[in-house]
This record gives structure tokens, C-alpha cells and sequence, in this order.
């Protein structure tokens, strides 16, 4: 296992990080989801710490706050040192019926910080998260905030997740024009899959020195190598609950390339999909959210699958975004002025 830098962080975390959304289901999405209960989860929780997976994500929303419950006496139940572990969690959606137990205002974020804590059974949390763009709350407010539970010491770094490269710039300066703590991280969703990452939120973070949390990394599964071209299959998620939306045509051709490097490395084709992410300068670390043991464990053999020049050409070529305008343009107009600083560099 290695370790990588969050952003502009002094914060070290796994390059696998364990997520939490398939704990404490019972009906509805989050049973579709994963429905594990104590016994299980602690399970997962240990075969990610001896892996040497530091860094475990959830978030209040999933389970209506049971995964959080459950993650917290896991952490209890298997005796871990708090400084052993980086956890994660996020604030934005419904925690209630009022108008006010939701998004990203400050009333609901400083309520919701306690109440994660208190179900996480901890005096702090290494990373919070802006679960995702609240329209309604102005920027400001919800950075102040944020900065309020770092100077009182229960957030020690904050995070953004599924927002667009726009919005993350705009909350970096205000950020930095105010003095408020400084955003160091994004959880989106990047895949072989579904590469639209690429385009503006790539090269932004690159810009910004923010670290890049994945979640799906197998996009819902499907990149396990399991589903047919139409995306069916006698068993998994998918089934129940097709998420997130993707180009099944497309994703078909990167698994067809992706089986045949698995065979020649002895390796599932998930392993690949997964190695493939950890092989993006831009990845600080990949969510896997497991069911099972098993599943889990052979997630984590991805960090032993090594990609030749070859083999990441070829995934390329096979998922490689068409191109858009103003990036065509951009790439026109820039690339003598590249090669200059290429030369400076050679």
C-alpha cells in the first residue's frame, strides 16, 4: 500500500480508501445499496486496516446515519488507535423533514458536524465534505462555517464533492481572500467508464494542487468484467439500482481490452480497472465500497497490477473522451508555446 499526499495537505492517506456506503441499509436505496450489519462491517474494517488502508470514507446521509453509527463501533469494537486512522465524512442532504435539515447552510452544517460525531463516536474528523452544490446557500456562508468547525477543532481538513470546476476555483478564492481554511480535496467520479472528469475538473485540480477522491471506481460494478453488453447479469447492484448512468457501448469496448490484459497478468478485469486509476497522476487515492470479504480483498490486489506504456495506451484509445470545443482550441493555440517550455525543460 502507498501513500500520497491529500492535496496541499501535510495529510498522508491510503491510496485505497475504504468506503462505507454499503453499511446499515435495511429498505429502499440504501438496502439496495448494502445492507451490512455490525458483525460484517467489522469484518471489512479489518481486512482494510491489515491491508494497510488508513483512510475510510462515509458520509451522514447513508443509512440515515447508520453507517456512520456502525464505522464508529467498528473503530471501538476492533480497538483502533484514533491516530491510526484518517476518517472521512460529508453534510449536505435531507437529515429531516424541516426545510432546514438539509443543504449546505451553516445552521446545518455545524448541526450536522456534532451529530456525525456523535455517531462516529469521535471528538473530531480528519476530512469533512460539502457533500454537493447547494444552490441556495451563498458560497460564503457555507465556507465560513466550515472554517468555524476547523478553528474550534472538530474538522481538521475540508473537502468538496460533485462540484463543477467553476464552483471549486470560485470557493478556492474566497477561501484565500477571506483567510478561511483552504480546500484540499474533491470526491467526484472518474472511470474508465466515464472520463468527462477530463475535460475541466482535471486539469483544475492539477492547477489548484487538489487532491482527487474516486467513488464508483468500477462504476457500480459494472467494470467488474460481469455484465453483458446491454449491462445485465444474473447478480449485482446494477440489477436493482443503475448507477451511475453510463455508456454501456463504450464501457463494453474498455472491458473487452481490460480482459485481455487480466489474462495476461493473472488478474480480474476489476483489478485492472482499478490500477488503471491508480496509474492517474491526478488519482490521491480510489473508494472501494464492498459487500464482501472477498470482493474487498480483491480490490486491494490492484495495487500490485502494473500497467505498461502499452497496456495504458490502449485503455486510452479505447475510452478516450472526443473532443470538445474550447479544448481542441486550447490544445491548437497553446501547443507551440508547450513546446518552448518543453525545451526549457529538456
Amino acid at each position: 500500500m502507498r501513500y500520497r499526499r491529500l492535496g496541499h495537505s501535510g495529510l498522508f492517506v491510503s491510496e485505497l480508501c475504504l468506503g462505507t456506503m454499503t453499511f446499515g441499509g435495511s429498505d429502499g436505496l440504501w438496502g439496495q445499496i448494502g445492507q451490512l450489519q455490525q458483525e460484517e462491517a467489522d469484518s471489512l474494517v479489518r481486512t482494510a486496516l491489515d491491508a494497510g488502508i488508513n483512510f475510510i470514507d462515509t458520509a451522514n446521509v447513508y443509512a440515515n446515519g447508520k453507517s456512520e453509527t456502525i464505522l464508529g463501533q467498528s473503530l471501538k469494537n476492533l480497538g483502533i488507535a484514533r491516530e491510526e486512522v484518517v476518517i472521512a465524512t460529508k453534510v449536505l442532504g435531507p437529515m429531516g423533514e424541516g426545510p432546514n435539515a438539509r443543504g449546505a447552510s451553516r445552521g446545518h452544517i455545524l448541526d450536522q458536524a456534532k451529530a456525525s460525531l456523535a455517531r462516529l463516536q469521535l471528538d473530531h474528523v480528519d476530512l469533512y465534505q460539502i457533500h454537493g452544490f447547494d444552490p441556495a446557500t451563498p458560497m460564503v456562508e457555507t465556507l465560513e462555517a466550515l472554517d468555524t468547525l476547523v478553528r474550534q477543532g472538530y474538522v481538521r481538513y475540508l473537502g468538496l464533492s460533485n462540484w463543477a470546476a467553476w464552483q471549486i476555483v470560485k470557493a478556492v478564492g474566497i477561501a484565500e481572500a477571506r483567510k478561511l481554511a483552504p480546500i484540499v480535496s474533491l470526491q467526484a467520479y472518474y472511470t474508465l467508464a466515464g472520463r468527462d472528469l477530463e475535460r475541466e475538473v482535471v486539469p483544475m485540480l492539477q492547477s489548484e494542487g487538489i487532491g482527487l477522491m474516486v467513488w464508483s471506481p468500477l462504476a457500480g460494478g459494472y467494470l467488474s468484467g460481469k455484465y453483458d453488453r446491454e449491462g445485465k447479469t444474473a447478480e449485482g447492484r446494477r440489477v436493482e439500482f443503475d448507477f451511475p448512468p453510463i455508456d454501456k457501448d463504450r464501457a463494453h469496448g474498455a472491458i473487452e481490452v481490460m480482459r485481455g490484459i487480466a489474462a495476461g497478468k493473472d488478474c480480474s478485469v476489476a483489478q485492472v480497472a482499478l490500477a488503471w486509476l491508480l496509474h492517474q497522476d491526478v488519482v490521491t487515492s480510489v473508494i472501494l465500497g464492498a459487500k464482501r470479504v472477498d470482493q474487498l480483498t480483491d480490490n486491494i490486489g490492484a495495487t500490485g497490477v502494473s500497467l505498461t506504456t502499452g497496456e495504458l495506451e490502449a485503455l486510452d484509445a479505447a475510452t478516450r473522451l472526443p473532443a470538445e470545443y474550447p479544448g481542441w482550441m486550447l490544445e491548437r493555440q497553446g501547443d507551440y508555446r508547450a513546446h518552448m517550455l518543453e525545451e526549457l525543460r529538456s
